[in-house]
């Protein structure tokens, strides 16, 4: 997992940025069911009115409230307004501009008018029990007293404030009783008849509310959408370049190991960790910036909302998140294991998938299709089946979230229509309490979905890692060494001895001799006597054991293997050519060689006849691998291409052997004529390649069992001569016996 993170870590300003902006959308998309309860509670059910005291007050109307307040707080309360005779049908209090900016002096005048409020209002509703009561308050006071037409609240301004007081105790009793949303309702109500008695258009109010609210939902959506675009596009942006700089160091990495770790890492596993691995490791990358960051923000601003809303129906987002945790917990338990051997299924597939590709024509030979695939099922069907396990577990997880949602809401549904019963919230709060705990359960949820991607994605991760983190035994050292010019292709071996590693035996055993320019060695032995390993320890795919190898007079683990790859001319036993064109692949090693150049190498490795016939000559396409050619072709122009690099050093590691004679002895002359100056060390399985090699050298099982001419082996090395017995004429045979003799008598 921390592989992720590592990578992410390396462009962390743009994940900062990302997360800036998801903070931008979690608020746009926490506000929205705020607003949508704004618009049910105040919109729709009070009118349009959110204020809990009036703004603005008939003066009459003012005083009536101001009789069950105490001298001391009905002077604060007139104090916090002005008087204005013109604006309204009536002379009215508008409350002073100061006043309305302080939220805290509101809320103190909240506090004085709130219940007073309730007590105007109920008294003023032509109801039964407030005619009894006016009745009950004549009769208290003096006969006479009470003009005819009074109202109940002259009656009450007759009556001494300490009377007053009494009687509002003994209502605030009885108002305390009722829940507190009832009372701001009634409070509300009272407000939005104030401004009616004022001639203030109610309806107004309430459209002009709705339509400013939808405006600011709809800005805040298209914010909303803005952002979540943005991160998607960073998101995405930053997964394709972290996918792409990952490729690009797994290529350059793996360009730079040598055998011993291509025989650690398949090449069928090279290539699903370049390519399948790191296309998880991208897409998590994405989804961990669009949805992993993004749930906690969400999930923690739901929670917060959700407080602010209603504490009472808090458990049923603890209980919705345990449901969920439980889910999670299972799926981690029972789908974990299959996840750390999903990509190695993926490897298997790939491995015997490519054999089956690379081998056909051998399996159609040997008509072992049945078998192939056989095996080929048997490595599908395993993947299959683990795909299917992980995507059942996907598939169970899904209706569960769904199950526990709908289940969520149910339950929220019934509570709060109890709490709306009771007077206890508003529908408004119990629309925004279902919508925040929806957000907090989507946020688990999308967590839930990428629990399922995320094991795979840091298995694929540490693959990855394996290999940018692998020591390559083949390196550079820290003060290369540069040849002096003074000699030019002089190879010696010193008593080199090389074991592969993990091996116990060696494969070469005290390898000692000296290759010349202008000279050809030849190395001939029979199958397994070590003559590919031992050219393999030139260019340093592998490095020696024991002994040095020195060109020119230097080891050659004390310079750049760039530096020194440059003056090898390589020809491996398999040819390899790459796509494009036939001059493409000629001047392979020598991108700003001439046509010249490039045809002087063609008709030396005896290739320019066939080009030529080509309709397209040198332009003429390669597939990829060389397979719209012969072996031969495909020989002659690996030669071609060594010899148009002009090394000094030649390394022909048994590359004549799918020539014909005509053609090998041809190419060897040329060569000869070409190379006079350059050292060429040629490894040979047939003899009439080598019979010219000034010193040819016999190897059996890892040792020097012979060197010298053709001639001089013939007489002195039973090796070679078992060797040439099986190779050469009883009559050839002889004739180089009868020419050595007569040299010796010379």
């Amino acid at each position: 997992m921390k592989n992720l993170f590592k990578h992410m870590g390396e462009h962390w300003k743009a994940v900062l940025l990302i997360i800036v902006i998801l903070f931008i959308q979690a608020y746009c998309d926490l506000s929205l069911p705020g607003y949508t309860s704004n618009i049910v509670n105040v919109g729709i059910q009070q009118g349009g009115i959110e204020d809990t005291i009036p703004n603005v007050i008939e003066i009459d109307e003012l005083e009536n409230v101001l009789l069950f307040v105490n001298e001391k707080e009905a002077q604060q309360v007139r104090d916090s307004y002005q008087i204005d005779e013109n604006t309204y049908e009536k002379k009215a209090y508008v409350l002073k501009e100061s006043i309305e900016d302080d939220d805290e002096k509101i809320q103190e005048l909240s506090d004085i008018l709130s219940v007073p409020m309730m007590l105007t209002s109920g008294l003023t509703a032509d109801s039964d029990k407030a005619e009894e009561m006016k009745n009950q308050l004549i009769m208290g006071m003096p006969q006479g007293m009470v003009p005819e037409d009074a109202d109940i609240f002259d009656i009450l301004a007759m009556m001494p404030e300490e009377q007053r007081a009494n009687i509002a105790s003994q209502m605030e009793e009885q108002i305390g009783q009722l829940p507190e949303m009832i009372q701001e309702q009634a409070g509300i109500a009272f407000v939005k008849s104030a401004y009616e008695n004022l001639g203030i258009d109610s309806e107004s109010l309430q459209m002009n509310y709705l339509m400013s609210t939808g405006a600011k939902m709809l800005g805040l959506a298209l914010l909303g959408m803005m952002a979540s675009v943005m991160v998607g596009f960073i998101a995405s942006r930053l997964g394709a370049t972290i996918g792409r700089d990952l490729r690009g160091n797994v290529f350059r990495k793996v360009v730079g190991f040598s055998n011993n770790e291509f025989d650690h890492f398949s090449t069928a596993s090279l290539i699903t960790r370049s390519t399948n691995d790191i296309q998880q490791v991208q897409l998590i990358i994405v989804m961990l910036l669009r949805v992993v960051l993004y749930a906690p923000i969400l999930a923690i601003g739901g929670i917060y909302n959700v407080f602010q809303t209603n504490v009472s129906m808090s458990w049923i987002i603890a209980l919705a998140v345990g449901l969920i945790a439980m889910v999670v917990l299972t799926l981690f338990v029972v789908a974990m294991p299959k996840f750390k051997i999903l990509q190695t299924l993926v490897d298997k597939l790939n491995l015997v998938t490519r054999e089956i590709l690379t081998g056909l024509s051998v399996i159609r030979a040997f008509s072992t299709e049945k078998h192939e695939e056989v095996r080929f099922d048997e490595a599908n069907k395993t993947l299959t089946r683990t795909n299917l396990f992980v995507n059942r577990a996907m598939t169970f997880m899904m209706p569960v979230m769904m199950l526990i949602m709908n289940g969520i809401s149910v339950l929220i549904i019934w509570t709060g229509a109890h709490g709306i019963n009771d007077g206890q919230m508003q529908v408004g709060d119990m629309m925004a309490f279902i919508q925040y705990t929806m957000q907090i359960i989507m946020g688990f949820l999308m967590l839930c979905m990428l629990s399922v991607m995320l094991p795979r994605a840091a298995v694929a991760a540490d693959r990855v890692e394996e290999v940018l983190k692998s020591e390559t035994k083949i390196h550079d050292p820290e003060n290369p060494k540069e040849w002096t010019g003074k000699e030019k292709g002089v190879l010696q071996f010193s008593n080199v001895s090389f074991h592969y590693p993990g091996a116990k035996e060696d494969v070469l055993k005290n390898i000692s001799f000296t290759a010349k320019p202008g000279e050809t060695t030849a190395i001939i032995g029979s199958t397994g006597s070590g003559k590919s390993t031992l050219v393999n320890l030139i260019p340093r795919f592998y490095d020696v054991t024991e002994g040095t190898i020195t060109l020119d007079g230097i080891d050659i683990r004390e310079v750049a293997q760039h530096e020194l790859r440059e003056r090898l001319g390589f020809v491996p036993q398999k040819g390899v050519l790459f796509s494009g064109n036939i001059a493409s692949n000629i001047l392979y090693g020598n991108a700003e060689g001439t046509k010249e150049e490039m045809i002087e190498a063609a008709e030396i490795a005896q290739a320019a006849e066939f080009i030529n016939a080509k309709t397209e000559k040198y332009e003429s396409h390669i597939a990829q691998g060389g397979s719209n050619v012969s072996g031969g072709q495909k020989q002659r122009l690996s030669i071609a291409r060594a010899i148009a690099k002009h090394p000094d050093l030649f390394i022909f590691d048994d590359s004549f052997s799918a020539l014909d004679y005509k053609t090998d002895v041809a190419l060897r002359k040329a060569l000869k004529e070409k190379t006079s100056n350059s050292t060429v060390l040629i490894v040979a399985q047939r003899i009439s390649t080598i019979l010219h090699a000034q010193q040819i050298i016999v190897l059996d099982e890892g040792r020097i069992v012979g060197i010298g001419t053709h001639q001089e082996l013939l007489n002195t090395c039973e090796v070679y001569q078992q060797i040439a017995a099986s190779q050469l004429s009883e009559a050839e045979l002889k004739a180089d016996t009868k020419g050595k003799e007569e040299n010796s008598h010379e």
